[in-house]
């Protein structure tokens, strides 16, 4: 088994904190002055996880900002004079009270990173200084079992499908450290931030003082177990989802794996957020699931979720076992190279092979309390590139929401579609007509002229009914007739968020 942390955790004293972001605010240890300081190319490699072009970028500089940098953004031990000069405010002693470094005479040795996270969001745009433990690169080699992940792809793709809406209380189950409950509070009056690791709670805690925000209460327990008998406007959970096998000598992350056979974890939770919900509450997470002897994932996942739910599934990538595999293995800083690799692959392949599993898809999957008569479900693959994910799910939410009530009356096309026509030599007919929209989900809605005639007349002028009266005049078709055809894919455009409901 991968051993545990040989560094206790941090010890996040509101006074120590207060210092350290006084001194990091002077040093302007954030994102563009960084990038400015060792260059575009470097901060690039960083993200692929290389060190080497930034420390060569550096060399030399004993600047306050270059000292950070090496020290709290890469890991890397400074002389203690240096460090002592960067942190007027915390000073040396204060940094290792806090647990996020040791030292003797001569030298600082990181054993956390503090490093510049920005995000936009609805209320828009700001940045947060976010600790966690060393990575694989600065440990060189695999992570301990307890290890406490910085933001990471997983992190920043929940952010980004939040819907962003004002609510009383919010629960961020399974914190790590502490960016989703960040994000959350900036419209919340109080999120419960909650996790299964004291060690991720503590960083959870230290990043929350460190950037000033003082309404996130931290909880330490499994599941929904430190909020039984509390319901929430909001959830939102990037729970440890990872299948991994139950066998010895596997790695059982804490970060990443919740300790459940296959994806019984991601069905635990779907299965018992709704009843933490209050009426309109939205519960929101990242999942894998598996699909099992010809029965999809995204079938076994809706039937986990009570029918009176409103129910929203996106399945963004599906791997084989074989490539599932290879990237968690890869994830926990093991190789082909490594001895172990291979007999871990073995174990994951035999595991899979147990259950039956052909692939393993990976999501988003959105859950509201709404009107139990008409609710809405959704399951959807979407492999295309996305953006501003959130609104798009608040949008979808609000359009299915008014749909209850009939088709509005009237109905405009979102600022964002564009049409496309597709017409083969010499024809004046199109083959293909195409509504494309360029934010969102990206969709691409292939339309008749009928369709595409009404949505080209939908701009807030005329009713629905007028439009549609005209086109079945041009088209000489009855009016009950053409609507029969019209009716349920103006339904769709508008779910979509291609026609948006008039003024």
């Amino acid at each position: 088994m991968t051993a545990v942390s040989d560094t206790p955790a941090p010890l996040p004293d509101p006074l120590r904190c207060a210092a350290l972001a006084a001194d990091l605010d002077a040093a302007d240890l954030r994102s563009e002055p960084l990038r400015r300081l060792w260059g575009e190319e470097a901060d690039d490699a960083l993200a692929r996880g290389m060190h080497e072009p930034i420390l060569r970028a550096i060399a030399g500089d004993s600047g306050v900002l270059a000292t950070l940098g090496r020290l709290l953004v890469l890991g890397k031990p400074q002389p203690r004079a240096a460090v002592a000069a960067a942190l007027p405010h915390l000073g040396v002693d204060g940094l290792v009270a806090l647990g996020l470094g040791t030292s003797d005479a001569e030298t600082v040795t990181p054993t956390a990173l503090l490093r510049p996270q920005s995000f936009v969001d609805a209320d828009g745009v700001g940045e947060w200084w976010i600790a966690s433990d060393l990575d694989e690169v600065a440990l060189d080699g695999p992570l301990p079992a307890d290890h406490v992940l910085g933001v990471g792809g997983a992190s920043r793709t929940l952010a980004e499908t939040i819907v962003p809406i004002q609510v009383d209380r919010a629960l961020d189950l399974g914190t790590g450290c502490g960016i989703q409950a960040l994000l959350v509070a900036r419209r919340a009056g109080t999120v419960i931030a909650t996790d299964i690791s004291e060690r991720a709670l503590a960083f959870a805690e230290l990043n929350a003082r460190l950037n000033g925000v003082v309404n996130i209460e931290f909880r330490h327990g499994s599941m929904f177990d430190p909020v039984a008998g509390e319901a929430f406007d909001l959830i939102v959970s990037n729970p440890p989802f990872v299948i991994t096998p139950r066998v010895e000598g596997v790695p059982a992350y804490e970060y990443r794996d919740g300790g459940l056979v296959g994806d019984a974890l991601v069905e635990q939770f779907v299965r018992s957020a709704p009843a933490y919900l209050t009426q309109n509450g939205i519960a929101q997470l990242l999942g894998n699931w598996e699909s099992r002897s010809g029965i999809t994932g995204l079938a076994r996942l809706e039937a986990w979720v009570p029918s009176e739910l409103d129910l929203w599934v996106i399945e963004r990538e599906e791997l084989t076992p074989l490539g599932y595999a290879e990237l968690w293995i890869r994830d926990g800083g093991t190789t082909p190279r490594d001895p172990a690799f291979t007999p871990l692959l073995t174990a994951w392949l035999d595991d899979f092979s147990a259950r039956g599993v052909t692939s393993i898809g990976f999501g988003y999957v959105l859950m509201r309390r709404g009107a139990p008569e008409h609710p809405l479900r959704r399951t959807e693959r979407i492999a295309q590139q996305v953006s501003n994910v959130g609104t798009a799910l608040g949008t979808g939410l609000a359009a299915h929401d008014v749909l209850a009530e009939g088709i509005p009356s009237t109905l405009v096309t979102a600022a964002d579609v564009t049409e496309a026509r597709h017409l083969l030599p010499g024809n004046d007919d199109p083959s293909v007509i195409e509504l494309r929209q360029g934010g969102g989900f990206a969709r691409t809605v292939n339309v008749d002229p009928a369709l595409a005639g009404f949505v080209g007349a939908c701009d807030g002028e005329l009713t629905v009914v007028q439009i549609a009266s005209a086109l079945a005049d041009l088209f000489e078709v009855p009016l009950p007739d053409l609507w029969a055809e019209l009716e349920p894919r103006i339904r769709s455009l508008v779910l979509d968020g291609i026609l948006v409901p008039g003024e």
